[in-house]
């Protein structure tokens, strides 16, 4: 490398920095200008605001439906966790130990026994199944938990990585090893529909590296979803845990021939990050641009009257449509007398609402409605009354639509394939992107990798057909790539 294309280099590094800054500042602008969530007076955690709550509830209103509709139950646990729990899986506790919140008094006295602020439910939750297993007819054991956790992070971002979050953790109990990895797969199935189909967001399944697995586990897989900068997001795992946690806790059943023999488990979890995948994912400089589905208000309808006359005949019409479209629609009617029509326009703009319809005098004259979408900024005029209703209809499955396409292009384009470790430095100083590669590195060149350019392994894709190639990093044969990236 010569110095001139050192310092080109370095100046590429320099801007992606700068860019990723002004992004930092945009994407927390964002959220709190929108109204999700706001800074709490305890470091690292937030406020989820009413909006915000919203999304989340949408988000987790199907989820909750396909979870039950796969046969598990809802059910709680203490989020107090004895510290003893924590020491019985080694690598389980090596895990999240730096990330642990300790309780050591209650009642003015010191506890006998610390007690962990759950950071995960593995430990408890198998103390309890081991009470719970006996027979291989008490299995499967199918389980779901909404809950927070505190994970006591020293970088937060709201949303994406905070003290506290709310999530879903699953935990299951199987007679066989087979049963237990469908039920993985199974799992992570549910959110690649969730991620796609709701949330408008295209997502790479695979398994993640020895390096990258949740700690206990046997193997970790992973739905990564690509954000309007070009970084990485983790968007859901679910993890098969083979025998590990059953041993550690003692959850033993008597199979069919009689014989003792320890359980197969798996756990699987998404949380609150979804709603800042969500604003990362379709966002734009006017602010939220928000998937029909799991948006909180659908559609949004804006009088537009100069007069107490004018003002009369608009609201009417106003109230008749609202009227029309709440039954089928989350809609809102925003009447309120204090701010003129453009500051309700960036209002709602700035909120993601995905279907603005205005309504002035003229429009009622002459029984049309003029629409505005959020996710392209058209205008269409002259939309008849009457038809309203299928327009939307239309128009909600339309936009739903164009923003799963528009995120899979981004990620299209944006997908770097590499042969060589120059090429995979030069690709990421460009820009964040995602670079898929042959791979057939350890442990330790992963280590190596993160630490000269701050990317990992984000997943190993399923179905590998590919012919045989060299790894770009070791140039030892195989015939495995691996999707790398920086991520959050």
């Amino acid at each position: 490398m010569t110095v001139k294309e050192s310092e080109a280099g370095m100046n590429a590094q320099e801007e992606e920095k700068g860019k990723d800054a002004e992004r930092s500042k945009w994407y927390t602008d964002t959220v709190r200008q929108s109204e999700l969530a706001d800074y709490s007076p305890v470091k690292g955690c937030m406020v989820i605001r009413p909006y915000g709550y919203a999304l989340w509830e949408n988000i987790q209103r199907p989820l909750d439906q396909m979870i039950k509709d796969t046969g598990h139950q809802n059910a709680y646990f203490p989020m107090f966790i004895p510290e003893s729990f924590m020491q019985k899986e080694k690598e389980h506790v090596e895990g999240f130990a730096p990330e642990c919140a300790v309780v050591t008094h209650g009642g003015g006295k010191k506890l006998e026994e610390p007690l962990i602020v759950r950071p995960t439910s593995e430990t408890i939750i198998n103390h309890m199944f081991a009470k719970w297993v006996q027979s291989w007819r008490d299995l499967p054991l199918l389980i779901n938990q909404w809950a927070n956790v505190v994970r006591w992070e020293m970088r937060t971002r709201l949303f994406l990585r905070t003290t506290e979050f709310l999530w879903q953790e699953g935990h299951t109990a199987h007679a066989s090893e087979q049963e237990a990895e469908e039920e993985a797969a199974k799992m992570l199935e549910v959110y690649r529909e969730l991620a796609e189909d709701y949330l408008a967001l295209p997502v790479l399944t695979g398994v993640k590296t020895d390096n990258e697995r949740f700690r206990g586990a046997v193997r970790t897989y992973c739905i990564e979803a690509m954000m309007r900068d070009g970084k990485a997001l983790q968007a859901g795992t679910s993890h098969y845990l083979g025998q590990n946690f059953a041993k550690a806790f003692g959850i033993e059943f008597q199979n069919k021939n009689g014989e003792l023999e320890h359980a197969y488990q798996t756990s699987w979890g998404v949380s609150t990050r979804l709603v800042g995948a969500v604003v990362m994912g379709h966002g734009d400089e006017k602010g939220l641009v928000l998937p029909p589905k799991i948006a909180p208000v659908q559609v949004v309808i804006v009088p537009i009257y100069k007069n107490d006359d004018e003002k009369a005949l608009v609201l009417e019409r106003c109230r008749q449509v609202y009227a029309e479209l709440k039954p089928s629609y989350r809609v809102h009617l925003d009447d309120r007398d204090n701010f003129n029509p453009g500051y309700k326009f960036n209002h709602w703009e700035q909120k993601g609402v995905p279907v603005r319809l205005n309504i002035g005098p003229k429009d009622v004259a002459n029984n049309v409605i003029e629409i505005a979408r959020r996710d392209t900024r058209e205008k269409i005029r002259d939309v008849n009354r009457d038809e309203i209703s299928k327009v939307v209809f239309n128009l909600l499955a339309a936009i739903q639509q164009n923003l799963f396409d528009r995120a899979l292009a981004f990620r299209q384009e944006n997908t770097v394939t590499v042969t060589s470790y120059d090429e995979y430095k030069a690709a990421l100083a460009e820009k964040h992107c995602f670079i898929e590669a042959y791979w057939a590195g350890s442990g330790d060149d992963e280590v190596k990798i993160k630490e000269e350019t701050r990317s990992t392994v984000r997943t190993v894709p399923f179905n590998q057909n590919h012919p045989e190639g060299k790894c770009f990093y070791t140039g030892k044969p195989t015939s495995t790539k691996a999707i790398f990236a920086v991520a959050y």
